[in-house]
């Protein structure tokens, strides 16, 4: 089932919905320390944003278990599930490829959507899920004017997201590979600000 509803092109203009924001070394010392944070959502109220490269140490079999649901030796049961953010650490979100839409389910971009129901968990263990998918536990979020900021105060980099880096590229490999599309090594740039 192909999601034939229409984005709203308003959405994307002036703000970092669908973006990658990359910590910078200043960072390094909170729990955002070497992390890649997708933009779901960005207007003057605010942002919400889920990390895509933070494994919480457990896999989809443990949500299939506690949600009785599914197989816990599925070829997908070793799926890992990442930590999204500090907010709602309990409340499971799904980033998934646009193949398949939920009632709840957030367009973001035209290959990128955002579900967080039960339904979609359901259908992914009865492998009627989307093609492509990452759960996450929790979510980061920003007050009005809280990111453009800490983006100020060079905490992040911004760049326009990149859906193969986020459903294709080895968890481990993903902070490196947004950063590197920039042409530059984050690793070697200091975490301390200066200012002339």
């Amino acid at each position: 089932m192909k999601y034939d509803k229409p984005l709203d092109k308003k959405q994307h203009i002036g703000n970092l919905r669908d973006h990658f924001l990359i910590a910078m070394p200043s960072l390094n010392e909170s729990i955002f320390s070497h992390t890649i944070t997708y933009i779901c959502d960005h207007s003057e109220d605010g942002a919400m944003g889920l990390v895509i490269n933070q494994p919480l140490g457990i896999d989809l079999k443990d949500i299939y278990l506690q949600l009785e649901c599914g197989d816990e030796h599925a070829h997908d049961a070793q799926t890992p599930i990442l930590a999204g953010g500090p907010v709602q650490p309990e409340r499971g979100f799904i980033l998934h490829s646009s193949d398949q839409c939920w009632e709840s389910s957030l367009v973001i971009s035209d290959d990128i959507v955002l579900t967080a129901s039960r339904d979609i968990i359901e259908s992914i263990a009865q492998n009627r899920g989307p093609q492509k998918y990452l759960v996450t536990l929790g979510y980061a979020g920003w007050g009005a004017g809280q990111l453009e900021e800490e983006i100020a105060d060079n905490a992040w980099l911004t760049i326009p997201a990149d859906s193969s880096i986020i459903f294709d590229t080895p968890i481990e490999q993903r902070w490196a590979a947004a950063s590197k599309s920039l042409g530059i090594d984050l690793d070697l740039i200091s975490g301390t600000a200066g200012h002339a």
